[in-house]
């Protein structure tokens, strides 16, 4: 079944193109036929009764009538025609006259009100017209060139004016786009860059304000970047020169009788240590491997699988996304802590969706109020709940997962889940 988030940005501006061209092009043709059409056999009308009265005084000179003292030569001369009085056909070499052609019924018409009398009216191969009518006992002839009688007909007319539309319409879509496609790759170097990715044959392109986007956008991500690293140097330096007196410290511990209380100094600074790593991890802000194609589905099993045999997991056996797996699998093995930390009962469900696939990781401990929901995304957050109390941690979990979620152009949520506790759903796009 076809549905509108199926169609490519691609795919929905050719579809919208085709939706305008088509409807224009349909108006413009009805809307010049029905003008030009009632106009040019105004215009034609008006040709034929000209021509007519030219006849009217043919048929006068041809009829002898007092009322016109002119010659021939004279007559002929002034209204640039050819005729005569007394016609007859050939025997042989008559040309072949055609009586049916646009506005030749108009013509006639015109014709025989002026002149009194039946006309027949034809048009010969050269594109001369034929009037004859009776005079007397003859026939009387008169040859004029057809443009003088009637005016361009109007379907050729049409012909030209959607011939030429469609050429300026052609023209239009090959600047559009040219324009478009200039977006649709600014648009994907933003997802891209949005995602952690490199787009290296990005080059910014199209309309003045198109290019100047596009160079905002490699500004800024160059100011991201130099700052990101500025960052994980000093970081970097901070870790280094935190590490050297921890270790100093658990060599003096090691080298110590074993107490309770020296017990107890290990622990801490294995506490210290673990929240220095993540700490860490949280102003990187990646792991810093590449994206590559993986099976999520395989990814979701081994972290669950580092947690026991009652961390069940249910769906399909094979889930392909993008993505850096040292990342996806830090966060998947967040959300299963957490929920380790407050639950006994802990479900991950994989979700194979048209166009994005999830995981939900589903506990049976206390939860999360709604209105408190968002503040566990913040960093070092720890809150008065059920759920935080005497659990130890430094409030990164979900704030790692989500930031890693969103680096891939997914997202992380929590929601009520169906065990009573609560529900964290990672969603990653394919």
């Amino acid at each position: 079944m076809f549905r509108l988030r199926d169609i490519t940005p691609r795919g929905l501006y050719a579809r919208s193109l085709l939706l305008v061209v088509a409807p224009v092009v349909l108006i413009l043709a009805l809307m010049t036929w029905y003008y030009y059409n009632s106009h040019l056999a105004e215009v034609n009308r008006k040709l034929a009764q000209s021509i007519a009265r030219d006849a009217a005084l043919i048929q006068s000179y041809c009829d002898e009538r007092p009322d016109t003292p002119i010659t021939r030569e004279r007559l002929e001369g002034d209204l640039d025609v050819t005729f005569e009085c007394d016609h007859v056909d050939p025997e042989t070499g008559a040309l072949e006259l055609t009586r049916t052609f646009a506005y030749g019924r108009t013509l006639r018409e015109e014709l025989e009100t002026r002149l009194g009398v039946p006309v027949d009216v034809s048009i010969d191969p050269a594109t001369m017209l034929h009037f004859r009518f009776p005079s007397g006992s003859d026939t009387v002839e008169i040859l004029i060139e057809r443009k003088r009688a009637l005016t361009v007909n109007s379907h050729f007319f049409i012909v030209w004016v959607i011939a030429s539309s469609l050429l300026m319409l052609a023209l239009a879509v090959a600047f559009l786009n040219q324009q478009v496609r200039s977006i649709l790759r600014l648009s994907e170097a933003a997802r891209a860059f949005g995602r952690g990715r490199d787009a290296p044959d990005f080059r910014p392109s199209g309309a003045t304000e198109v290019r100047d986007a596009a160079r905002a956008l490699l500004d800024m991500k160059s100011r991201l970047t130099a700052f990101a690293d500025q960052r994980t140097a000093m970081l970097a330096g901070v870790s280094h020169d935190l590490r050297t007196p921890l270790t100093r410290l658990k060599l003096s511990l090691a080298m110590m009788e074993p107490t309770e209380d020296l017990r107890a100094a290990q622990s801490d600074l294995d506490d210290m240590a673990m929240m220095l790593d993540e700490y860490l991890t949280f102003a990187r802000g990646e792991e810093g491997d590449e994206a590559i194609s993986l099976d999520l589905s395989d990814l979701v099993r081994e972290a669950a699988s580092g947690f026991g045999a009652h961390v069940a997991v249910a769906g399909p056996n094979a889930m392909r996304v993008t993505g850096r797996p040292l990342a996806l699998k830090r966060a998947i093995n967040n959300l299963i802590s957490n929920a380790v930390k407050y639950a006994t009962d802990i479900r991950v469900t994989l979700v194979d969706g048209p166009h994005a696939a999830e995981v939900h990781v589903d506990d049976n401990g206390p939860g999360i109020a709604p209105e408190r929901r968002e503040e566990a995304f913040r960093p070092f957050s720890r809150l008065d709940e059920a759920r935080t109390q005497n659990a130890s941690g430094t409030g990164l979990g979900l704030t790692l997962a989500r930031d890693t979620a969103r680096a891939h152009g997914g997202d992380l949520r929590l929601s009520d889940s169906v065990l009573g506790g609560l529900r964290a759903s990672l969603r990653l796009p394919h």
